[in-house]
């Protein structure tokens, strides 16, 4: 898919229209959903891998390697899935390329595609609450490993221990976040160092155990088994899936960075780790029993180690908190809540702290994450579709100026404030995808079907569909 993005058009006199917001040197990130001149625009493309190689080494995604075996899949039909499920990165990597374009985030790129008034329903729902929702199971993921580190040095970990460790988390997540762009992409080079090397330890005694040959006891087949694939399949691609939000750390590019070096290196740095760490998830279960996999991989590693992995569990959720307490910060300004992009950040996470609390001490922890990774791919599929049909029918051309203005005299104002196009393809590929969902509720297809979960492709395709056939007039309209 990479090879067919194009280039955004240069533009450069657009900038001379929104004079440049400093921030102080190794300071707090000074722009929020502003547009990024020109002149503040630096670094390279490859800056993006580590950026999102340290957010995908963390414990969700072990804990969703594991889960595929404990859903009745034979090693290798686990393995496929998850290289299957990780290809979504791609697209990703193809909406990152209307950052630099735009010198906007996504946020605000998306009123292209859904109007000015309609795009702040669009981040209300699709940027702020997913957002809050990823940051409350990662956070949860974090937890339950700092929880055994606490107890490891001999305090219980009681429910008031369990909120503390749970708010502190946070509160180094959350400080990552508001200091913003700048420190996130120095950071996260030796933060990938460091996780790597100790995974590269998981990976040893993983491998030493696991059983290669590893088949359940009454394998699945036919109708069975295609159902689970393509479960697996989707709660795999539910991560990339979430990010449309990409463009948020690729806007301080060069306008002129190639959009295939963007795209390439983001969709890599997220897709290497994500299937290595899915896969090291996979091959454990086949040994142990993941259903408590923070216990069960204790068993495997060397005594020594464990205190090291369960940090690394820590850090690399971390890592991917950030950047998604990063985006939730630029949705809610986006929405229309006039407050600075810290106050906003520090807003999302004490949200998230909430539904953290109710996912570890009230809910199941790995039913709350199936079921909500599920659900959420409902919109997310939709909204990833939309926004990247629009990316390669505009052929990359944002005007990052024009996106920035909210009032009726804007180009991206539409009717009354909504691009009906865009709005039409993304309520038509939710409406497909929720007829077709098994999660917490059986749809009617998925129902005719003998429960097979059809929501992902379904919700994408007719989305594509419907923005292809409706929206190339307002696009041909906007491009520039």
């Amino acid at each position: 898919m990479a090879s067919t993005i194009p280039d955004p058009l240069p533009r450069p006199e657009s900038d001379r229209a929104t004079p440049p917001v400093t921030a102080r040197p190794g300071g707090v990130e000074a722009h929020g959903i502003d547009h990024i001149p020109d002149t503040e625009r630096h670094g390279h493309p490859r800056e993006l891998f580590s950026v999102w190689a340290a957010a995908n080494v963390n414990y969700l995604s072990l804990v969703i390697g594991g889960a595929l075996i404990l859903m009745g899949l034979t090693l290798g039909q686990a393995l496929a899935v998850i290289v299957a499920g990780n290809l979504f990165w791609l697209l990703t990597g193809l909406l990152a390329t209307s950052g630099p374009a735009a010198g906007a985030p996504s946020e605000v790129i998306t009123r292209a595609l859904y109007g000015v008034l309609g795009n702040r329903v669009n981040n209300a729902i699709g940027g702020w609450l997913v957002s809050v929702c990823y940051f409350a199971l990662n956070l949860a993921a974090a937890a339950t490993a700092a929880f055994a580190l606490v107890e490891r040095t001999g305090l219980t970990a009681t429910t008031p221990v369990k909120v503390v460790v749970i708010v502190a988390i946070a509160a180094l997540t959350l400080a990552i976040s508001v200091y913003g762009h700048g420190l996130i992409i120095k950071l996260y080079l030796p933060l990938t160092l460091a996780l790597a090397g100790a995974f590269a330890v998981v990976a040893l005694a993983v491998l030493r155990h696991a059983d290669y040959a590893y088949a359940p006891a009454e394998p699945l087949t036919g109708m069975d088994l295609w159902t689970v694939l393509i479960a697996g399949t989707t709660l795999i691609a539910s991560g990339p899936l979430s990010y449309t939000t990409s463009a948020d750390f690729s806007r301080y590019l060069p306008r002129t960075a190639p959009a295939k070096a963007v795209a390439g290196w983001t969709a890599l740095g997220a897709f290497v780790p994500s299937v290595v760490v899915c896969s090291l998830g996979a091959l454990a279960a086949t040994a142990v029993d993941m259903t408590d996999p923070q216990s069960a991989l204790q068993e495997i590693l060397p005594g020594w180690f464990v205190p090291v992995f369960l940090i690394a569990l820590v850090l690399g959720t971390v890592s991917l908190n950030a950047l998604t307490a990063y985006s939730a910060g630029l949705a809610l300004q986006a929405v229309g809540f006039r407050v600075r992009r810290t106050v906003s950040v520090l807003f999302d996470g004490a949200a998230a702290v909430a539904l953290t609390l109710y996912g570890l001490l009230v809910s199941s922890f790995l039913d709350t994450i199936s079921n909500a990774l599920q659900v959420i791919v409902v919109l997310i599929g939709p909204l990833m579709t939309v926004y990247a049909t629009d990316v390669l029918l505009r052929r990359n051309r944002y005007d990052g100026v024009a996106l920035t203005d909210e009032t009726p005299g804007s180009p991206f104002w539409f009717t009354g404030g909504v691009n009906v196009p865009g709005a039409t393809a993304l309520l038509g590929g939710v409406a497909a995808a929720a007829l077709c969902v098994n999660t917490l509720y059986t749809g009617p297809v998925a129902g005719a079907l003998g429960g097979m979960d059809l929501s992902l492709p379904a919700g994408m395709a007719v989305s594509a569909v419907l923005y292809v056939s409706l929206g190339r007039r307002a696009v041909a309209a906007t491009a520039r």
